[in-house]
C-alpha cells in the first residue's frame, strides 16, 4: 500500500512514470482504468481547484467519488478524526483524498495503513500534487533537462504549502531557486532571498507567484493589498519584453499577485497549470491504485 503524503514519498522513477502517464493522458484519454474503484474526498478546508481537479481526474479514469462534508461529519459530535477515518475505511474505499489545516494529519492517517491516503494540501508544509503539476508544466515548456533552470517564488512563502512542496521537489531536479518576499513572509532558509522582484527579474526563467495572505499575519505588514501590490504584483512594467514565464497555483488575486495584462499574456501558464493538474492527478491515482 502506497500513500502520497509528500512528494518525497515518490522515487525519481515513479515521478517520471507520473509525468509519462500525464503526457499520454493529455494526448488521449485512457480507458476507464479505475472502473468500479471508489474514492472518498475529505476536505476540512475550502477548495475549488484541487477538489474539482481530483474529482475530474478520478471520473476520467472511471472511478466513483464520494464527497464527505466534514462540517456535517461526526467529528463535529466529538468523534476523533482517527475514528472517523476508521469508519470510512470500513466501508471499503480504494483511497481517501484529504485536505487539512494541520501539517501532520495526512501522515497520521497514512500510518494507520487502512487505505491509500492522498494529501490534497496540509497546513503550510505539503501539497504534493500541486508541486508535481507545477514541475510537469515547467517541463512541458522548457523540456526535460531542468538542471540549472532558475525559478523565483514570490509572495507569502512562509504560509504557503505550495512553496514548501515546490522547493523540495524542484531541488531534486537541480532547479535553482530564489525567494522574494518581505521579511515577515520569508521562511528560515538557506536559499537566496530578495526583498524585491526587480532584483531577480533579469536572473530567472520562471516567476512563481503566490497569493498574498495578509490575513494570516497577526501584525499588519501592509496597510492594504494595494500597498502590497505596489511591490510584489507581476506587471507588464516589471517584465517588459523579457521571456520570463509566470505561474501561480491559484486562486489569483488579480492586480495584487499578477496584473490583468500579464494573466492574458502568452507568458502566463496559470490556466495551463489547471489543465495539467487533471492529467497529473490522473497519473497519480493510476500509480497509487493500480501500479503500486
Amino acid at each position: 500500500m502506497q500513500h502520497l503524503v509528500d512528494s518525497d514519498d515518490l522515487s525519481m522513477e515513479q515521478i517520471e512514470r507520473i509525468f509519462e502517464d500525464a503526457s499520454s493522458f493529455k494526448k488521449r484519454l485512457p480507458p476507464p482504468l479505475l472502473k468500479e474503484r471508489l474514492l472518498i474526498t475529505l476536505f476540512f478546508e475550502n477548495s475549488t481547484r484541487t477538489r474539482s481537479s481530483f474529482e475530474v481526474a478520478a471520473k476520467r479514469l472511471g472511478a466513483e467519488v464520494v464527497h464527505l462534508d466534514p462540517s456535517k461529519s461526526s467529528t463535529k459530535k466529538g468523534e476523533t478524526l482517527e475514528d472517523t477515518f476508521s469508519n470510512l475505511c470500513a466501508m471499503g474505499p480504494d483511497g481517501v483524498i484529504i485536505r487539512h489545516s494541520h501539517n501532520d494529519t495526512p501522515s497520521l492517517l497514512a500510518d494507520m495503513q487502512l487505505t491509500p491516503v492522498i494529501n490534497a494540501g496540509a497546513g503550510n508544509y505539503a501539497h504534493p500534487t500541486q508541486a508535481l503539476l507545477d514541475l510537469f508544466t515547467i517541463r512541458e515548456f522548457f523540456g526535460t533537462r531542468l538542471e540549472g533552470l532558475r525559478v523565483a517564488i514570490v509572495g507569502d512563502i512562509v504560509n504557503s504549502r505550495v512553496a514548501a512542496s515546490d522547493i523540495r521537489l524542484f531541488d531534486r531536479f537541480g532547479i535553482k531557486l530564489s525567494l522574494v518576499a518581505p521579511k515577515p513572509f520569508m521562511p528560515v532558509t538557506d536559499l537566496p532571498r530578495y526583498d524585491t522582484l526587480e532584483e531577480v527579474v533579469d536572473e530567472v526563467d520562471v516567476i512563481m507567484s503566490l497569493r498574498a495572505q495578509l490575513e494570516r499575519h497577526k501584525r499588519p505588514i501592509f496597510d492594504n493589498y494595494e500597498e502590497y501590490a505596489k511591490r510584489y504584483c507581476i506587471t507588464q512594467d516589471l517584465l517588459g519584453d523579457r521571456s520570463v514565464v509566470v505561474m501561480h497555483p491559484g486562486p489569483v488575486m488579480r492586480n495584487i499577485d499578477i496584473s490583468d495584462d500579464i494573466l492574458d499574456d502568452p507568458r502566463s501558464l496559470v490556466l495551463e497549470q489547471v489543465s495539467n493538474g487533471v492529467f497529473v492527478r490522473m497519473a497519480v491515482l493510476k500509480l497509487l491504485l493500480l501500479d503500486s
